[in-house]
């Protein structure tokens, strides 16, 4: 395990998250992450450029990781998993293997799931493009699951942190100052008082669309000055903040096994939060220091 870079608040390291415990560093945060936020290679037919297994060989690895990040939970903190679809090899028929992974994960490793969250990325490209774009067959698949484990049913988390701004009827509500309460068809009873309140933001739900377009990225023109191949598979760094903040306060520790171009490091030190990330992909770690002004080389490829 190698310090690549560190920043004010996290530590950037190249290795293979199998091995974090013959690290002292790892050894010693046991039971003190507060959030494990991640999204692993998904189990592609297609092999990419950052690494993917496929059928029963990809839930054995998956499963093995769950053991590891069970021991550096602390007693109410979490972990959150995105995982997209799979597809059947050449059919148009949708694999289940992210779905059973992901209940292997929560079974062998005795998780609580805590509850399900889906990315919806309106801006996402077409595919897959033989069904998609050429037969017209199937229509574009444009989410991806987040499962949200603990150790526990109640761990740490405040939606209080995460409200929205109301929507224009909602603020015309309170101004207004009255509203039609009682029983409705599905039995439900809304009470005046209750729904009239401003908690000063909405809740949101657990369906949260985000657009990935952003090609003005610090990090894409680091890794174009200095000869480096970008990471080709980067979620928002909004999504990562959505969580963190959700789920850890200041201060608290973040940790991302599989970090890729170091997204879950950049929310966190946004947020004022400690971070450590790992990634297996010498050329993905160092060129992910191109997201942090303040970041220090520790070790130069």
């Amino acid at each position: 395990m190698e310090l690549i870079y560190k920043t004010n608040n996290g530590f950037l390291f190249n290795g293979d998250s199998n091995n974090i415990f013959e690290n002292d560093l790892f050894e010693s945060l046991k039971e003190n992450i507060n959030l494990i936020f991640t999204s692993p290679p998904f189990p592609l037919n297609k092999k990419k450029a950052y690494g993917n297994l496929t059928g029963e060989e990809y839930i054995e690895w998956l499963t093995q990781f769950g053991h590891l990040f069970k021991q550096l939970l602390t007693k109410d903190g979490s972990f959150v998993i995105e995982l997209g679809n799979a597809w059947e090899k050449g059919q148009p028929t949708m694999s289940t293997l992210p779905l059973e992974a992901l209940l292997t994960l929560k079974k062998e490793c005795k998780f609580y799931l805590c509850q399900e969250f889906i990315w919806f990325n309106p801006a996402r490209l077409p595919s897959p493009a033989q069904w998609v774009n050429i037969e017209r067959i199937r229509v574009k698949d444009a989410f991806t699951r987040l499962w949200w484990f603990s150790n526990t049913p109640r761990p740490k988390a405040n939606n209080r942190n995460i409200l929205s701004e109301y929507s224009p009827s909602m603020k015309r509500l309170l101004k207004r100052k009255n509203y039609n309460s009682g029983l409705r068809p599905s039995e439900h009873r809304i009470g005046e008082k209750t729904f009239l309140k401003d908690n000063k933001g909405a809740i949101p739900p657990n369906v949260i669309t985000i657009s990935n377009t952003s090609s003005k990225d610090p990090y894409l023109d680091y890794c174009k000055k200095h000869g480096y191949q970008y990471h080709p598979a980067r979620m928002p760094v909004s999504l990562a903040e959505f969580f963190i903040e959700f789920l850890t306060e200041e201060e608290d520790i973040v940790f991302d096994p599989f970090a890729g171009s170091n997204i879950t490091g950049l929310a966190a030190e946004n947020l004022n939060r400690k971070w450590y990330g790992v990634e297996k992909e010498k050329n993905y770690a160092i060129s992910s220091i191109g997201r942090f002004e303040n970041a220090k080389i520790v070790k130069k490829m």
